[in-house]
C-alpha cells in the first residue's frame, strides 16, 4: 500500500488523517469522505499509510470481523508493533512505551480475553445499577458547587462539570482517594498531549504503584484492590506491568470520553430547545435520548486502528494482509445509508441494538468496557443541570466555541453557560 493515489481516483495523494480541517469538523470532513468513496487511502502522522473507512456497514465489518485485529504483531509473519513505534516516534522513554503498547486496547486474545475478564465484573449491569446513588449524589455535589450557583450566574460547564463528574466516579469505582481526583485530571487531559505524555505517564504510573502497595496491605472495596489480588494470586492472572497499565488505561478512558460526551450533549440540547423541550415535557425520553446524543456528537470520531491477517475485500476494495484499517465511527454515525436523516438530532430516534445501534462505543470484542457506567453518567448529568437550572442558555454565540485540537477526538475546551434561576424549590 504504498504511493500517492487513492482508490478510484489516480493520481491523488493519501488523505492526512490530522489535517487541520479534520480535525476542526472532523463530522463534516470525514462525511464527505464518506460520500466520495467507501474506502479512502490516507496517512498518519509517522508517516504510515492507513485505509480509512466510514461507513457504517463497512466499519462495522472492521469492528466485528476476526480477520481485524488491533495490534500489528497479531498479523501472521509480522514482527512490528507498529503502536510502540509511533510512541518511540513521538519521544517517549523506552521503559514507558508498554504502558501504552500493552493496554488492553492495544491487544488480541488470549491477552485480551484474559484483561478483560479480570475486570469485567466491576462494569456488570448490577455493579453499575449499585452505584447509581453515588453517582447521583456525586452530580448534585458539583451542581451545588457550581460558580454563580446561587444567582443564576455564568460558568464554564467544561471546566466545573464535565471534566469533573467522571473523574469523581471513575475514582469512586477504581478506589482512588478523593483528595487525588484533581491530580488524575490533570494526568487524564495531558495523556493526548504529546508534550506532556512522558510527565504525566511518568507521574501516573510511579503513583499507582504505590497505591498498589497500600491496598496490598490494607485490602479495600474496589477495582484496585481486586486487581492486587489477581496479581498476588497464585494462578498469576496479572504481572506488576499489566497492573500498573490496565489501571491507567481505566482511569483515562473512565473520564476523558465521558467527559467529552456530557460537554458535547449540553450543547446539543442547548442548540436545539425542540429537542430539550421534548425531553422535558416527556423524561422518560431521556434514556434514548442518550443514545441519540452519543450517535450525533459522541466525544470519539474514530476507533484505534486494525490490522488485517489476511487479505480482504472492504467495499470492493482490496485490503492486502498486514495492512491498517482506521474505522471512523463518527462518520459510521452520520451514514445516511442507516440513518434516516442522519444530520437531523432527534431524541425520538429508536436507539436500536445490535447492527442498528450507534458505534459510539465501538463494537465486537473491544466494544466500551465502561458503556453502561458512561451511559448512566451521561443521563444523570442531564437530568441534574436542565432540571436545577430549566432557563440555562449559552452564554457566548455557538461560532465563538472551540475544540480540542486533537486528531480523533471532538471534545469543547470550554462551555460557558448562564444558568438562569434555579428551578422552584432547588437549594
Amino acid at each position: 500500500m504504498t504511493g500517492c493515489a487513492r482508490p478510484g481516483q489516480p493520481g491523488r495523494c493519501p488523505i492526512t488523517v490530522n489535517a487541520p480541517e479534520l480535525t476542526a469538523d472532523p463530522y463534516r470532513g470525514f462525511g464527505r469522505i464518506r460520500e466520495e468513496t467507501p474506502v479512502a487511502l490516507g496517512r498518519v502522522a509517522d508517516g504510515r499509510n492507513v485505509w480509512i473507512v466510514t461507513r457504517y456497514r463497512d466499519v462495522s465489518f472492521v469492528l466485528t470481523d476476526g480477520r481485524f485485529v488491533n495490534n500489528s504483531r497479531s498479523v501472521p509473519g509480522s514482527t512490528t508493533d507498529h503502536h510502540a513505534r509511533s510512541l518511540r516516534w513521538l519521544g517517549l522513554a523506552e521503559d514507558l512505551v508498554p504502558h501504552l503498547s500493552e493496554a488492553i486496547t492495544q491487544l488480541d486474545p488470549p491477552d485480551h480475553t484474559r484483561l478483560r475478564r479480570l475486570v469485567a465484573r466491576a462494569f456488570s449491569g448490577r455493579r453499575i445499577s449499585a452505584l447509581r446513588p453515588r453517582v447521583r449524589a456525586l452530580t448534585d455535589e458539583l451542581v451545588d458547587a457550581l460558580p454563580g450557583h446561587a444567582a443564576g450566574g455564568t460558568v464554564d460547564l467544561v471546566e466545573y462539570f464535565a471534566h469533573r463528574l467522571p473523574i469523581a466516579v471513575i475514582c469512586e469505582l477504581m478506589g482512588v482517594p478523593a483528595e487525588d481526583r484533581e491530580m488524575w485530571r490533570a494526568w487524564s487531559e495531558g495523556y493526548t498531549d504529546a508534550l506532556r505524555l512522558q510527565r504525566v505517564l511518568t507521574e501516573s504510573t510511579a503513583y499507582i504503584r504505590e497505591l498498589a502497595e497500600r491496598r496490598g496491605a490494607e485490602p479495600t472495596d474496589d477495582l484496585i484492590t481486586a486487581l492486587v489480588r489477581a496479581r498476588s494470586g497464585e494462578s498469576g492472572l496479572l504481572s506488576d506491568r499489566e497492573l500498573v497499565t490496565m489501571v491507567f488505561h481505566l482511569m483515562v478512558a473512565g473520564h476523558e470520553t465521558t467527559s467529552g460526551v456530557i460537554g458535547n450533549s449540553v450543547l446539543a440540547l442547548l442548540t436545539h430547545p425542540d429537542q430539550l423541550a421534548l425531553l422535558r415535557s416527556e423524561p422518560e425520553l431521556m434514556a434514548g435520548a442518550v443514545q441519540e446524543l452519543l450517535r450525533w456528537c459522541g466525544s470519539m470520531v474514530f476507533a484505534k486502528p486494525r490490522y488485517a491477517t489476511e487479505d480482504v475485500r472492504i467495499a470492493g476494495t482490496l485490503i492486502r494482509r498486514g495492512d491498517t484499517v482506521l474505522p471512523v465511527q463518527g462518520a459510521a454515525n452520520h451514514d445516511p445509508r442507516h440513518f434516516p436523516d442522519p444530520e437531523r438530532l432527534d431524541v425520538t430516534r429508536p436507539p436500536g441494538t445490535g447492527d442498528t445501534q450507534h458505534v459510539a462505543y465501538s463494537r465486537g470484542p473491544h466494544y466500551c468496557l465502561g458503556a453502561r457506567l458512561a451511559d448512566q453518567e451521561v443521563e444523570i448529568a442531564l437530568r441534574a443541570l436542565f432540571g436545577r437550572f430549566p432557563e440555562m442558555e449559552l452564554a457566548v454565540p455557538e461560532r465563538e466555541l472551540t475544540w480540542r485540537p486533537v486528531p480523533g477526538v471532538r471534545q469543547l475546551t470550554r462551555l460557558p453557560v448562564r444558568l438562569g434561576a434555579p428551578a422552584a424549590g432547588a437549594a
